[in-house]
């Protein structure tokens, strides 16, 4: 679940764990985008699309979404667990840090700088030079496909991270679509290769941990597909078929 299709690199994530897997992705366009709502009102816009997911009997939820794990979580796991398991989205700032170097995180300005991702900086990074980089636009370029767009605020968002960074963390799920464009933006000449980390590997395989499964990326790619709009059973969004991700689902869902 997410407001958007963020969500695509945790959905492409579990697919490739598991092409058997049958899949339910609960998008919400009429209430989107959730980064600038009031933590009340995006909660409840994060409950009611779970709870149209969980109307399909699934055996785990993904937050697909750092915005809205930072501030739904807690409820989402109130309201649907222990029958439910709710995997959250965190940003990868415990391994990021484990490589040393000075790393930037790349977040929503609704997530950089609060307590939440400050935690995260304190418990996992003490020591380690952080930058907070705050992407003005970036998700939704990413998520109308915009090039432009997308070109230009990434370019904003390298102007203010540091040429000594050696690391960035992509602190919002829409930034992991854009990851290549990023690296490119960010990478100095001469400079050791960037790393980035996004978490879409580690969340589908907590998923997995949580209900049991273990990874069997050969078996058949004969999971289905269901899209949820707002509630309401759709399509993927033209947009998504622009990135590698969300052409991977619709190249293994079977055609009904």
């Amino acid at each position: 679940m997410d407001s958007g299709i963020g969500l695509l690199a945790a959905t492409a994530a579990v697919r490739r764990l598991r092409p058997d897997a049958d899949l339910v992705l609960s998008l919400d366009p009429d209430g989107m985008p959730w980064g600038p709502r009031t933590p009340k009102d995006l909660t409840e816009r994060a409950l009611a699309v779970a709870e149209a997911a969980a109307a399909h009997r699934p055996d785990a939820l993904i937050v697909g979404c750092n915005t809205a794990t930072v501030h739904a979580l807690t409820a989402l796991r109130a309201r649907l667990e222990p029958e439910l398991p709710v995997i959250g989205t965190v940003p990868a700032i415990k391994p990021a840090a484990a490589g040393g170097g000075h790393l930037a995180i790349w977040a929503t300005p609704a997530t950089t700088g609060s307590p939440y991702q400050r935690d995260l900086i304190r418990n996992f990074a003490d020591g380690v030079g952080v930058t907070e980089v705050p992407c003005w636009g970036l998700a939704e370029a990413v998520e109308r496909a915009d090039e432009n767009a997308v070109g230009e605020a990434v370019a904003a968002a390298a102007e203010l991270t540091p040429e000594h960074v050696t690391t960035v963390v992509l602190g919002c799920t829409h930034y992991e679509l854009v990851a290549e464009r990023i690296r490119t933006a960010v990478q100095r000449p001469d400079a050791p290769p960037l790393a980035l980390h996004g978490s879409a590997g580690a969340v589908a395989a907590q998923a997995l941990r949580r209900i049991g499964a273990e990874p069997a990326p050969d078996a058949p790619a004969s999971g289905s597909l269901t899209v949820l709009l707002s509630g309401r059973e759709g399509t993927l969004p033209a947009s998504a078929l622009t990135y590698a991700e969300g052409r991977l689902l619709k190249q293994v869902t079977p055609t009904a």
